[in-house]
């Protein structure tokens, strides 16, 4: 009979091949390493859930500070370079000075900042970060100040200011002078579990929602100025007026959606202009007074009224303000042909040049005139005054005092073709000469004069004379009608007070506990915490705990001579754990100071 053995080596392996399997399945599922998944089985966020997504970032406290950032780099482009709706012949003066930047400003928007593709991108997420911001912060906050202060801890000797001592007062009257003393200080405050709780400083909440609800106030207040306002400047000299009608300015602009039949029905004229400068010393020469009177009335029928424009005093009509902006000097001038026939008088304004009131500009006499041969023509004339002139010999034309001292007027003559009609815009401060003949005197030489007050300057050949007939002020006024002004002011304010709120209050709550002890006597806890660093907060719970003590005196200490010794005249059945029995009998969350 032959004995057959089987061969353990397949089999040993077959199970060692099934060990490894399944150990290997269970140490795949218990390994810490990091699992590897397909990236084709990782959910899809989804339309909505990309929107879901960028509506928190964009929401973001993070990112609404990052907007208002680029909100305020991106406004120092439009301080620095010139904006088309300030100043559009600064900005073509720029262009001219810098042609090589001028196509990538262009390209760019920076002549147009405040109405860019991306500043109004910038300035529109802004807004809604925001309101998304707000939102779910105020129902957070309403949520807040109905609910009421939470229970005192467990273990108040881990609050950062705490303090406890023993009374012979009750609890209750503990917990009944705590909740009043500490009511009295504006904290809300109410008993719940055994021991006072209160809560002050929710004005700091407060106050950044009115930071950010400001900040949407002044954003919106922003757009709807820079939509709907209008600014015009007219010069006007004494004895002139002005009525507050489109045609009537000398330069306007206006918002996108502002509507020119929404000007404010009103006129005023210039009654005089006074203007007094310091005489002496270093600042001599600086102006001490600027003062328009006006008479001015509102509407079409409104009653003539009196007042004085100052700088920095504007008169005010409903929402629009009228500025006194710049201050010159007019001329008044005749002219007469050869047969001695006037044809033109006029105070003619003139520009101011320097601090003292030089001035320059034109004198055009477009109708009227006729030459010697009765043909006619036009004159024109450059003139050149000073307030102030030096004297003669003394080297310079430049005025040396603003006020009108001892007056000269220098004309050179022109007589030719102007140009009015030509179709394109002219200075009214200066001579289009391309098409004019110069005087010449009787030397062959430019003919030019200087003219004090009362002075006639002939013309050659019997083609007339101009006379410096008087002297006149003129007054530049801006006009402007900016409507939210008031929301804006508002919000500033509001949002410097909303902040200094949000800086300064600080939130702390206070707890209170009295606990009766093993022996009789109560123990009186009180702690407080902050929920940001304060430095106020142990002073503030000392004060309320002076107060306190007045009306829950610290008990005596024992004698420690009269404590029974350990054992004596005590149960011997009664051993230590039975005085832990007699606290937990008494409170079932005893405070830390009643086990003492």
């Amino acid at each position: 009979m032959s004995n057959t053995k089987s061969n353990p080596a397949p089999e040993r392996e077959r199970r060692d091949e099934e060990g490894s399997f399944e150990s290997g399945a269970a140490g795949a599922r218990l390994s810490t390493a990091p699992r590897e998944e397909n990236e084709t089985g990782l959910p899809a966020m989804g339309v909505i859930g990309w929107a879901r997504w960028f509506w928190r970032q964009l929401t973001s406290m993070r990112v609404a500070l990052i907007l208002l950032f680029l909100l305020s780099l991106g406004a120092i482009p439009g301080s620095l370079i010139p904006q088309n709706s300030v100043d559009e012949l600064k900005v073509e003066a720029f262009k001219k000075a810098h042609t090589t930047l001028t196509p990538l400003y262009e390209k760019l928007q920076f002549f147009d900042v405040y109405s860019s593709v991306w500043f109004s991108a910038i300035y529109i997420l802004l807004f809604v970060s925001l309101i998304g911001c707000i939102v779910p912060r105020t129902g957070q906050f309403v949520g807040q100040l109905r609910s009421r202060p939470p229970g005192a801890p467990k273990r108040l000797t881990r609050l950062p200011a705490y303090t406890t001592w023993r009374t012979e007062a009750d609890p209750e009257q503990v917990h009944e002078a705590a909740l009043a003393i500490i009511r009295k200080r504006r904290y809300r405050v109410h008993a719940v579990n055994g021991a006072v709780a209160a809560e002050k400083g929710y004005l700091r909440e407060a106050g950044n929602l009115i930071f950010h609800v400001s900040l949407i106030v002044m954003l919106v207040a922003f757009a709807c100025g820079q939509l709907f306002k209008s600014e015009g400047g007219k010069l006007i000299v004494e004895g002139d007026g002005f009525a507050n009608t489109l045609t009537q300015y000398d330069d306007f602009k206006s918002g996108s959606l502002f509507d020119n039949d929404s000007l404010a029905p009103f006129s005023f004229t210039l009654d005089k202009f006074t203007g007094t400068y310091e005489r002496r010393g270093p600042q001599r020469g600086t102006p001490r007074t600027y003062e328009a009177h006006v008479t001015y009335a509102e509407g079409a029928y409104g009653k003539p009224k009196k007042t004085v424009i100052r700088v920095n005093e504007p008169l005010v009509i409903g929402s629009t303000k009228v500025y006194l902006n710049a201050h010159g000097y007019a001329p008044v001038v005749s002219v007469k042909d050869g047969k001695g026939k006037e044809v033109y008088r006029n105070a003619v304004p003139l520009l101011p040049i320097d601090n003292n009131v030089t001035s320059s500009g034109a004198i055009k006499v477009l109708d009227g005139y006729r030459d010697k041969n009765g043909k006619k023509t036009q004159l024109g004339f450059q003139a050149f005054f000073v307030p102030t002139f030096a004297g003669n010999g003394k080297g310079t034309m430049f005025s040396q005092f603003p006020a009108a001292d001892f007056p000269v007027l220098a004309l050179n003559g022109f007589h030719g073709y102007l140009g009015p009609d030509s179709g394109l815009a002219q200075n009214v401060y200066q001579l289009d000469k391309t098409k004019m003949t110069e005087f010449k005197d009787a030397d062959g030489k430019q003919l030019k004069q200087r003219l004090l007050v009362g002075e006639t300057m002939k013309l050659p050949d019997g083609a007339g004379s101009i006379t410096f007939e008087g002297l006149q002020e003129w007054a530049s006024f801006q006009i402007t009608e900016q409507p939210a002004s008031g929301w804006a002011l508002g919000g500033s304010v509001a949002a410097i007070a909303g902040l200094a709120g949000s800086l300064f209050i600080q939130r702390r709550r206070v707890w209170v506990r009295a606990v009766r002890g093993a022996d009789g006597v109560t123990v009186v806890e009180m702690a407080g915490l902050g929920r940001s660093e304060s430095a106020k907060l142990p002073e503030e719970l000392a004060d309320l705990a002076v107060e306190l003590v007045a009306s829950a005196p610290p008990a005596p200490e024992p004698d420690p001579e009269s404590e029974p010794a350990s054992g004596s005249g005590t149960d011997p059945d009664a051993g230590p754990e039975s005085d832990s029995d007699a606290v937990e009998e008494s409170s079932e969350d005893p405070a830390e100071g009643a086990e003492k």
